[in-house]
């Protein structure tokens, strides 16, 4: 397993790259992020769900063979159905959903490659622009615990800043993508 520090200096296409030389494996990838998230989460409080069938029980004949193949993932709360999976848009009202049917941004991220560990917090029904909910508390930011990782897309930004995973599923609508960027230091 990569240690932390070596996997937090990789964005998604070098952790691609070291894949596609067989340095790493998409497995050990997964590891290295399920320990990022073990030693991180308890601060940042950005990743709501994991899917240990994607980590230990990683079967690598299911990646996609895009150009992310193996590379640690997360998708937002709110957008992002995957077929048998919860989702819960942050909300009480919707816990312990789960989804019926898959949507094709789900199957595009899939067949990119990505290994798609688990679910980053959201603010209810991604109506805020900080990730607080009742359900999952709130997402600090990387840089200081206690202050604002923003919303909605704040925990996947808290997780991208903080060497969680390398890349993040947000969405936008109003600021959900720019305000935790600009909060969080994010590109």
């Amino acid at each position: 397993m990569m240690k932390l520090g070596e996997y937090a200096k990789y964005d998604a296409l070098g952790l691609a790259e070291l894949v596609a030389r067989k340095e790493v494996t998409p497995k050990e990838l997964a590891q290295t992020a399920a320990k990022a998230i073990e030693t991180s989460n308890p601060v940042l409080n950005a990743v709501v769900e994991t899917y240990p069938d994607r980590i230990e029980g990683l079967d690598e004949a299911t990646l996609g063979k895009g150009p992310f193949r193996g590379v640690p993932f997360l998708t937002k709360d709110v957008f992002g159905h995957e077929k048998g999976r919860k989702i819960e848009f942050g909300s009480r009202l919707c816990k312990g959903m789960t989804v019926e049917t898959g949507t094709y941004f789900l199957d595009q991220l899939k067949a990119a490659g990505v290994n798609i560990l688990g679910r980053s917090a959201a603010p209810e029904y991604s109506m805020s622009g900080t990730t607080e909910s009742v359900m999952f508390g709130n997402t600090s930011n990387p840089w200081k615990k206690g202050y604002s990782a923003g919303g909605s897309s704040g925990g996947a930004q808290a997780a991208v800043t903080g060497g969680v995973v390398p890349i993040a599923h947000g969405s936008d609508i109003g600021g959900s993508i720019r305000i935790p960027a600009s909060l969080c230091g994010g590109l």
